[in-house]
């Protein structure tokens, strides 16, 4: 693997710096959406409860809390344990709340007043804060309140349906697609959040929903005839739906292409010596090709299933249509630009040793971001943050001998 090296550095803090975060989140969602805040600049304080985030044994791990899925989400944040359900547990997260801009959970809404941290319980002890919560699905609709996971999202927005219409039956992306968009429409929210309290002084609450965001995310080009009123065809695109884009066939492979415009795919067939295809689908006419579009991807999976991928990159590169050979999971580390850019980053894990991180991709030019630290073991940062938010050191003692609070332990392998 050819990586960059990355160093934990303070040194560039990001837009963000000067921001804290108090993060009650927890599996993918709403790390997503902190260690986007996180990148940022903003000090994200993650607070776990003894057992630790879920997502600590989910993935590939060294050791027992530290797996690969939870490195990989919770870089540049500080970890505190917290027993929430303990009231002292209540009142020192009230406390942590007080020094904050912002609080990001995405517990169920009757959960977290259950535990006395509610929006108005916390607004109380800082009025200005920006109190967002990730819920299944909205708090006024009639399925509030309901669990939601990424695969139940991903079945009641459409996107299941979609991505299983040519085997006949649902399916899911392998990858949690509903978590991270979500995430990313959370940090988002907390950002315009966060300029109108710079506006005007005031803090709000903010919701965004799993199901409401996913929808619009899948409806976006699909929402098709049933746009108008009366609807004049149904839901859909057909440059997707209708045997629309895949990966086409070469002769020793496959490959990502897409002539667009009219001149790709007048470029396209000249290129190949098949004006035949040019004239049968009325190249020209825009909308007539994309009537047609089901038997014109047909025709063009035909035609570079002749080619070798060689030849059809080689080919599209020189016609300026976008094109790319196809890259597995395992060797993405290896393509040309990820490496060009520094994006897969070496690094030293203070308890899990030599380990490869994805560096921020978002590139500020006045206030540069970066892996600043790796992410915490669980509990690593509890008295240093309790001491910055005015706890004494006798106080902080005598909640860990009681249990509500506790530091990091040893490393245990994984076996």
């Amino acid at each position: 693997m050819n990586t960059s090296t990355a160093s934990p550095s303070s040194s560039t803090p990001g837009p963000l710096a000067g921001i804290r975060v108090l993060d009650l989140t927890a599996v993918v969602l709403g790390p997503v959406a902190t260690q986007t805040l996180a990148d940022y600049g903003a000090d994200v304080i993650k607070v776990e409860s003894p057992e630790g985030d879920l997502m600590r044994a989910n993935g590939v791990s060294r050791h027992k809390g530290m797996s690969s899925i939870f490195l990989n989400l919770n870089r540049n944040k500080r970890s505190v344990v917290i027993d929430l359900k303990a009231p002292k547990g209540r009142a020192a997260l009230l406390r942590l709340a007080a020094t904050c801009d912002v609080l990001v959970h995405n517990m169920r809404v009757k959960a977290i007043e259950r535990l006395g941290l509610g929006y108005e319980a916390v607004k109380a002890v800082r009025p200005d804060i920006v109190y967002c919560v990730a819920t299944g699905f909205g708090e006024a609709g009639v399925d509030a309140g309901k669990p939601a996971f990424d695969d139940v999202i991903q079945g009641a927005c459409g996107l299941a349906d979609l991505i299983g219409r040519e085997s006949g039956k649902p399916e899911y992306p392998p990858t949690l697609l509903a978590d991270k968009i979500s995430g990313l429409a959370t940090a988002n929210a907390v950002l315009a959040a966060l300029v109108h309290k710079a506006r005007t002084g005031q803090g709000q609450h903010v919701e965004v929903p799993m199901f409401e965001t996913m929808v619009a995310f899948t409806m976006a080009e699909h929402m098709g005839g049933k746009t108008f009123v009366p609807a004049t065809a149904s839901a859909g695109y057909a440059r997707l739906v209708q045997g629309g884009r895949k990966p086409a066939p070469t002769r020793d492979g496959h490959v990502a292409m897409l002539p667009y415009t009219t001149e790709h795919w007048q470029r396209f067939f000249r290129h190949f010596d098949r004006p035949d295809l040019a004239a049968k689908y009325d190249i020209q006419d825009r909308h007539e090709r994309n009537r047609r579009v089901g038997e014109l991807y047909a025709d063009l999976r035909a035609l570079t299933a002749q080619h070798t991928t060689a030849e059809l990159v080689d080919a599209c590169r020189q016609l300026d249509i976008p094109i790319t050979e196809i890259y597995a999971i395992d060797t993405l580390d290896q393509h040309p630009h990820a490496q060009s850019v520094g994006l897969f980053q070496a690094m030293d894990h203070p308890s899990e040793g030599p380990m490869v991180a994805i560096r921020p991709t978002a590139l500020f030019a006045a206030t540069p971001t970066c892996i600043r630290t790796p992410a915490p073991k669980l509990g690593q940062d509890t008295e240093a943050v309790l001491h910055e938010a005015g706890f004494e050191a006798a106080e902080v003692s005598a909640l860990m001998q009681a249990g509500v609070v506790r530091g990091a332990l040893p490393s245990e392998p994984v076996a």
